[in-house]
């Protein structure tokens, strides 16, 4: 707009608009978008956290190393145990780790008697007596057992003894089934060294064991049943630490031997 286009227009009462031209009209805004953009921090400000880094998807981390606990116990050897004379049996049941028994018994106990006996008992564990002497029944329920068998005419050391377990559980409690496993085997081996023609179980835990059974004693004596594995004739009775806490259940027992009389006799076997 030139002067004189100006005076017609004041002359109106018209105020003319006029640009006015800032220098560097941007540099105000850039530096107040660099204020906001990084503003300054105080020396009690916190750091600002560095993002983490994003992985990219088509990384796949590497698989961990299998590697056992330290505290891992390394498997145990299995033994060969099947054709095992009656030396390496004694000598693989004393130095036997199979299961955990082995840390807090005194000696092991593999059996006693006659080695081609005719009968054949076996009882559930070794107790205290036994632990200390290495030998099973040889506390009181031990001369108990003594007593039954001479009232059907025969002696200890005609017969032969052993039990489920080898140790003896703490406090005699009843076996663990993976002790049962661990032991199994060298049971197996004894009746097959001795080849009994009868098996007389002593208590319940040996019967079920022995005839892989959840029934009562109650149920299981009284009747012959067979060792599944070696098809020999089977008589479940009272063990006699049982009988010395029952003294009145002797007759049932009494009864349970004159069963095994009539299934095998003994004496008349030249035993």
């Amino acid at each position: 707009m030139d002067a004189r286009q100006q005076h017609y227009l004041k002359a109106m009462g018209i105020t003319a608009w006029v640009r006015r031209e800032l220098p560097d009209e941007e540099a105000p805004v850039q530096e107040s978008l660099a204020t906001v953009a990084a503003p300054q921090l105080s020396e009690a400000d916190p750091a600002p956290r560095p993002r983490p880094a994003v992985r990219s998807k088509e990384t796949t981390p590497a698989p961990e190393p299998n590697i056992p606990a330290a505290d891992e116990p390394a498997p145990l050897p299995q033994l060969d145990i099947t054709h095992m004379d009656w030396e390496a049996l004694a000598r693989g049941v004393s130095e036997c780790q199979q299961c955990d028994l082995h840390k807090t018994r005194m000696n092991a106990v593999l059996g006693v008697g006659n080695a081609r006996a005719q009968w054949m008992f076996i009882g559930e564990a070794p107790g205290v007596d036994e632990d200390r002497q290495g030998e099973p029944f040889v506390g009181r329920a031990g001369q108990l057992l003594n007593e039954m068998l001479k009232a059907v005419g025969i002696s200890r050391e005609s017969v032969y003894i052993a039990n489920i377990l080898k140790c003896r559980p703490p406090n005699n409690r009843d076996p663990q089934p993976h002790e049962v496993s661990a032991c199994h085997a060298y049971l197996r081996r004894q009746i097959e060294l001795v080849q009994p023609k009868l098996i007389i179980a002593l208590g319940r835990v040996a019967a079920q064991n022995l005839l892989h059974s959840e029934q009562s004693m109650g149920n299981l004596r009284g009747e012959v049943h067979h060792y599944e594995e070696t098809g020999t004739p089977l008589i479940a009775t009272y063990h006699p630490s049982y009988l010395l806490r029952s003294p009145g259940e002797k007759r049932k027992s009494w009864q349970d031997l004159k069963l095994a009389l009539s299934v095998c006799n003994p004496t008349e076997a030249g035993a």
